[in-house]
């Protein structure tokens, strides 16, 4: 049988805990043939998103699914049944409450791996926010030429992380773009 997609749950905090642990001790307790490669085989779903702190851009990671670690390994003889060695090695890592589905996990599918992992890698390029924009709602600019002053989105551009909002500048409704992290919501 071949090597599936399986999650991990863990406890909240401990992901990278979990896929350091698994990595360690994959020589140790003869793993290798469960899990072939396991600094491309185990990984915490993350992507990288702009903050701003204290008026400045600074560009951070977020976990997409906290409190779970994916892993592709083999885990099912060809009976489908659930092999107890690699089983209780991912169950005895500190950090790991247990696979998700229990102790008769069912693999995810390739595709919605291959999906989190597009967009972990997209994220590499291009940085997404914190907050997700809407057209028609209110929003304050927090930095640049037009800061303090509150507008309507009128355009929303997430391939470049800008905003297209209306402002009333000197009687006038003027479109000016910013981007993402110039805003806070309301």
């Amino acid at each position: 049988m071949a090597q599936e997609w399986f999650i991990i749950h863990t406890l909240s905090g401990q992901e990278q805990k979990v896929v350091d642990s698994i990595n360690k001790r994959i020589d140790v307790e003869e793993m290798r043939e469960y899990i072939k490669d396991p600094e491309k085989d185990v990984f915490v779903a993350k992507e990288k998103v702009v903050d701003v702190r204290g008026g400045e851009k600074k560009v951070t990671t977020k976990k997409l699914f906290p409190g779970y670690v994916f892993i592709h390994m083999h885990l099912r003889d060809e009976d489908r049944k659930t092999i107890s060695e690699p089983l209780n090695f991912v169950k005895d890592t500190p950090g790991a409450i247990g696979f998700v589905g229990g102790d008769q996990p069912e693999p995810t599918p390739d595709a919605e791996i291959e999906d989190i992992q597009t967009r972990m890698a997209d994220s590499e390029d291009l940085e997404r926010p914190k907050v997700e924009f809407e057209v028609g709602e209110t929003v304050k600019i927090n930095h640049g030429a037009f800061e303090g002053n509150s507008g309507i989105v009128e355009e929303i551009d997430p391939d470049k992380g800008r905003l297209k909002v209306t402002v009333n500048i000197f009687g006038r409704d003027t479109p000016v773009d910013v981007e993402y992290w110039e805003v806070d919501k309301g």
